[in-house]
């Protein structure tokens, strides 16, 4: 049974299909009656063409968000990327409704600070991020799923055997773990890691389960101006500045008495 409380699912946002190359044209927003915003990414399994050319989309509008969220867990691709996105948008309607606003993010990489002789493991082959680890003079080691990225590289490794974030003493992994439910794994090979970030435009969900399984911070986007973000996302174009990114930490979440 769905709950009566919750606002129901006004609409669906994707960005041009096909997939225009850009970074924001990987992420879609699944909206709810009162406004909030939840993202996910719609490349995996071709999600992307699925909801543009059919009609799952269009048959949202008026759907009970808790049903469609739990898609995420219960279906494979389109729905799965719609679950997730519902799931990203109660997790805003809550924080909206207590007035909770996650502080801004220090960086891109999740405020781990790379310092020299450090071991930073980050999951998710990403040029900009892997840049800014290796300026810092740490050793980095790049899990991902492409063969042909794999050996050694100026300045990093790029591994396709998960057990190689066992030797890395902080990780960075992309948000998608979630998406895709890799995130065990990722876990199960990061115990020795101090430090483990969750970054992405769709680490939007609520953090306490996940600060209890390990991860220490998760940094996402906020949206600042849902109208301008839903329009630059309809025509392709960067939206950046209509949000902001975000760093949470378990410190920061208990400190507002909150859990879960």
């Amino acid at each position: 049974m769905g709950d009566a409380r919750l606002p129901r699912v006004k609409a669906l946002h994707l960005p041009p299909a096909p997939w225009n190359g850009s970074k924001d044209g990987e992420f879609g927003a699944l909206e709810l009656e009162d406004g909030s915003l939840g993202l996910s990414y719609v490349l995996l399994d071709d999600s992307l063409g699925a909801l543009a050319g059919g009609r799952e989309a269009i048959d949202l509008a008026g759907a009970d968000p808790m049903k469609v969220a739990a898609g995420w867990l219960e279906r494979p691709g389109a729905a799965r990327t719609l679950g997730f996105a519902a799931v990203n948008a109660l997790s805003r309607h809550f924080l909206d409704r207590i007035g909770f606003v996650p502080p801004d993010a220090p960086d891109s990489i999740g405020g781990l600070d790379p310092q020299p002789g450090e071991h930073i493991g980050m999951v998710g082959y990403f040029p900009p991020l892997i840049r800014q680890v290796t300026a810092r003079g740490a050793r980095l080691t790049v899990l991902e799923l492409r063969a042909d990225l794999a050996g050694e590289h100026a300045g990093f490794t790029v591994t396709l055997d998960p057990r190689d974030l066992n030797a890395c003493d902080k990780v960075l992994s992309t948000s998608t773990v979630l998406l895709n439910h890799t995130l065990d794994e990722v876990l199960a090979n990061c115990r020795q890691a101090r430090r483990l970030a969750l970054i992405g435009p769709g680490a939007g969900c609520l953090p306490g389960v996940l600060f209890e399984a390990g991860v220490t911070t998760l940094g996402g986007t906020w949206i600042t101006d849902p109208s301008g973000f839903k329009q630059a996302m309809q025509q392709g174009l960067p939206w950046s500045r209509f949000a902001r990114k975000f760093a949470l930490n378990a410190t920061a979440w208990q400190s507002a008495g909150l859990q879960g």
